[in-house]
This record gives C-alpha cells, sequence and structure tokens, in this order.
C-alpha cells in the first residue's frame, strides 16, 4: 500500500509540473530559447535511456520468467510496439494546429492578441489534448514507481520537465482569452492533474486482466509511451526552440545523467 501511494504521490507531482510551466509565462518576459531546447533534450535523453536501458530489460526479465524464455521476450516486444502504435494513434486524433505539443514561446503572452473566443477554443483544446497524453504518461511513472522507486523518480523529473513548456501552451491562450491568470493558471494545473487519474485507470484496468505477468507487460508499454514521446514531441520541441546542438548536448547529458543514477542505485541488469 506504501508503494502504491509513493507511486501516486509522484505522478501527481510529475503532473502539477504543467503548473509551474503556466506561472513561469506570467513571470517571465522573454523564452529562454536554449535553456528549454538543452531541458527539452535532457528529458528526452533520461526518457530514451530508461526505458530502452532499464524498463525494457525488467520488462523481458518478469516475462520470461512468467512466461517462459520464449514467450516472454516476445510479449514484452509487442507491449512495447503496441504502447508506441497507441501513443500515435492518440495524436493523430489530435488536431495538428492545436497540439500542446507544438512548441509555443513566452512571447506570445505579452504580444497582442487575436480574437478572445477562438482563443479560449485553441486554449481548452489544448488543454483537452494535454489532457489525453497526460492519461499513458502517468500510467508510465506510476508503473515505474510502483515497480522500483528508484527508478520512478528519475522518470517523474523527466515528465515534470516536459509537462512545463506545456503548461505554458496551455495557459497563454487562456489567459488571453478570459484576460484571468487564474483561470489560466487553473486550466492548465487540471491538465497536469488527468497524470494520477490515469495512472490508478490503467492500473486498475489491467491489474484485472493480467495475472503475474502484469508487471512486464506494463514496463513494456511504459518504456514504449516514453520512447513515443522522446522522439515525437521532446527532441522536435527541442530543436524548435533551440540550436540542433543544444538539443543534442542536453540528449547526451540526460543519458549519461541517468546512467550515472541507475548506476548510483545498484542497477545492473
Amino acid at each position: 500500500m506504501e508503494k502504491l501511494l509513493f507511486a501516486l504521490a509522484l505522478t501527481t507531482l510529475a503532473g502539477l509540473a504543467t503548473g509551474i510551466g503556466s506561472a513561469i509565462a506570467f513571470f517571465v518576459k522573454r523564452t529562454h530559447r536554449s535553456a528549454l531546447s538543452a531541458t527539452m533534450g535532457f528529458s528526452a535523453g533520461v526518457m530514451i535511456f530508461i526505458s530502452l536501458a532499464d524498463l525494457l530489460v525488467e520488462s523481458q526479465q518478469s516475462l520470461a520468467a512468467s512466461l517462459g524464455p520464449r514467450r516472454g521476450p516476445a510479449v514484452s516486444a509487442v507491449s512495447f510496439f503496441a504502447a508506441i502504435v497507441v501513443s500515435a494513434v492518440i495524436d493523430r486524433l489530435v488536431p495538428e494546429e492545436e497540439n500542446p505539443h507544438e512548441a509555443h514561446s513566452v512571447e506570445e503572452m505579452h504580444a497582442p492578441a487575436p480574437a478572445g473566443a477562438k482563443l479560449m477554443r485553441i486554449g481548452l483544446v489544448s488543454a483537452g489534448a494535454l489532457a489525453l497524453h497526460n492519461l499513458p504518461e502517468g500510467l508510465a511513472v506510476f508503473v515505474a514507481a510502483l515497480q522500483d522507486p528508484t527508478v520512478g523518480i528519475p522518470i517523474a523529473v523527466a515528465v515534470a520537465l516536459h509537462n512545463i513548456p506545456e503548461g505554458i501552451s496551455v495557459s497563454v491562450p487562456i489567459f488571453f482569452a478570459t484576460g484571468s491568470r487564474t483561470k489560466a493558471f487553473l486550466y492548465s494545473s487540471l491538465t497536469g492533474l488527468l497524470e494520477p487519474v490515469g495512472a490508478l485507470v490503467g492500473y486498475f484496468l489491467l491489474s484485472r486482466f493480467l495475472g503475474p505477468g502484469l508487471f512486464g507487460v506494463m514496463s513494456g508499454v511504459a518504456a514504449g509511451i516514453m520512447v513515443y514521446l522522446a522522439f515525437d514531441e521532446l527532441l522536435p520541441a527541442a530543436h524548435e526552440y533551440g540550436e540542433h546542438h543544444t538539443a543534442i548536448y542536453g540528449l547526451i547529458a540526460g543519458m549519461a545523467t541517468i546512467w550515472g543514477v541507475l548506476l548510483l542505485l545498484g542497477h545492473h541488469h
């Protein structure tokens, strides 16, 4: 039970980072593009490395133990790629111009705004789209933290870093449409709160159907979600915000940092 609560708390904190993003949008006058780019790259590095070097390995091992050396790794691979496909489908369902993962900058906050009603719609659609995206992300953090709190923490940090700019992209249009900082902050924070909801719903649905192989499948799914997220959203945003090289340095720094953390925590597979 303690593990469950810890995993839930971590997921909630990662989700609430969207609120931090919207707060930053109100107080910062200029987007520090290279810093944002490096941060997005760093997050992507953490997610890719931890997914491939830890979660996927964990998934294969636990499924091999419960399903045997041939079927186990096959089920692990299927859960990994199925999660990527589902993430991609969710992405396609969200209209392109209102996708919260398209990079927005803080400058938009202080620029003359287009008409209020249209902006409000963009803000709300972004919030809805973000909420959809946050469901699988929440599940990924939750599963990782449940299985191993030490792996859950760096994943939660990576998701939180990635949620900050998303908070900006939801709150900017809503702020302009309503003129209310409070509303903008509330909407963007609410989208983040869907991470723990996604975690719980996903967990309870899956735990009913899956027996001993549950964690193996869930780890594969979490890895797939994060790899897709890193390649489809974080890296393109990192490139859009800054220099190509800044994004890559951030990516490598993220990988190196997380490798160091895993070594310190004694994760040797």
